[in-house]
């Protein structure tokens, strides 16, 4: 299966004619927050596949259209926090926005809060593990990890919670943005006992086995 993950920055050739000519194969669409709504929904629209999302430090609460219309998310897709969903036999689950570093900030999270959403999650990933043989395929999250593709400023600070979610739970890939990457040399890919972490930033390509259960 052929998935497209997207964060944090507008892509002009995929935001154009050209997303269905280089895309057209993809079966899956996975955004990591940060994003306009409208460019996601021109996306799903043009590629005909589904979206599961997750919101960004930056995603506003309420995106206006040009013509006055109000919306919470992209029209079309699934917000995937502090869930699991099945999606073309793949177990993904989500965990939006960023540490906690303004008062009253959308989307973010101090580490005992995002330990919650954590801990809630957890049952479903049992439940999953019992129903499928395996607990998680892909984690979708805005922020990284504690200590892996971290900032130097604290707002880009990993939690530390998805660490434990990774021994625990040890799904296939960890996708996430929030970070931002203009040197080619930076590491945006890393092993992390048995789950794949990635920095999409601002979009990649991924092609996942999905396994008969």
């Amino acid at each position: 299966m052929k998935l497209l993950a997207v964060t944090d920055k507008v892509v002009e050739f995929i935001y154009s004619p050209s997303l269905v000519e280089k895309f057209s194969d993809v079966d899956l669409v996975l955004s990591c927050g940060d994003l306009p709504y409208y460019y996601l929904e021109y996306i799903i629209s043009m590629l005909n596949v589904p979206l599961l999302y997750v919101h960004g430090n930056h995603d506003p609460p309420v995106e206006h259209s040009w013509s006055g219309l109000q919306s919470t998310g992209p029209s079309g897709g699934v917000n995937v926090h502090g869930r699991l969903v099945r999606e073309k036999g793949l177990s993904v689950a989500g965990l939006e926005g960023s540490i906690r570093y303004k008062p009253q900030g959308c989307y973010q999270y101090t580490n005992l809060e995002m330990w919650s959403q954590v801990l809630r999650m957890s049952p479903a990933l049992l439940f999953n593990r019992l129903i499928t043989g395996r607990p998680l395929d892909i984690l979708l999250a805005h922020s990284p990890p504690y200590g892996i593709h971290n900032g130097r400023d604290r707002t880009h600070v990993g939690f530390k919670s998805f660490l434990w979610l990774m021994r625990w739970f040890k799904p296939r890939y960890l996708l996430h943005g929030h970070r931002h990457v203009y040197n080619p040399l930076e590491i945006t890919e890393t092993q992390y006992e048995q789950t794949t972490v990635i920095n999409v930033y601002p979009y990649k390509i991924l092609e996942i086995d999905v396994e008969s259960k």
